[in-house]
Formats: structure tokens, C-alpha cells, sequence
């Protein structure tokens, strides 16, 4: 079983609570508050969705990487994470 399906529901809970901080955002831009506010509130959404991306990195590379089945798995799940990294850091 594949580690997004095994912690499907924690990873919704994020994805849900980033989901609230986007529509605080969004109610801040529209309330016309102060600039500090939006971006107190920007780089905790930010925060929150690299959290997000981390763990699902480091579960990639604790299930597909250390406990793959095959040299040939383990170079595939190597190459996938190293596509995901760049365009990450773009």
C-alpha cells in the first residue's frame, strides 16, 4: 500500500487546513487589511504547505527509496524524487 493511501487522512487534514488558511487570505484581501496581516498570513500558509511537501518527500524516500523491492525500484523512485526537487526549487 502506497504511503499517500496509508496516511490519506492526516495528509487531507492538511490539505484541508491550508485549504482554511487560502480563505483567510482570500477574506484579509477583501477586508482590505493591513499588508503585515496578509503576509503574517501568507508565510504560514507557505510554512504550512512545505511542511506538507516534506513529509510527503520523506515518506517517498523512506518507502520507494529504503524499503524498495529492487535496485531497479529504488532508481526510479531516486530519479522521481530528483524531478520532484527541481521543480520545487524553480
Amino acid at each position: 500500500m502506497s504511503h499517500t493511501l496509508r496516511d490519506k487522512d492526516k495528509l487531507l487534514a492538511r490539505v484541508r487546513r491550508l485549504r482554511g488558511q487560502m480563505d483567510g487570505i482570500e477574506r484579509a484581501l477583501l477586508a482590505e487589511a493591513p499588508c503585515s496581516e496578509v503576509l503574517r498570513q501568507l508565510a504560514s500558509a507557505r510554512g504550512a504547505m512545505n511542511g506538507l511537501t516534506a513529509e510527503v518527500m520523506e515518506d517517498h524516500l523512506r518507502e520507494h527509496v529504503l524499503e524498495a523491492d529492487s535496485e531497479p525500484e529504488r532508481r526510479q523512485a531516486v530519479e522521481e524524487m530528483i524531478e520532484v526537487i527541481r521543480s520545487y526549487l524553480k
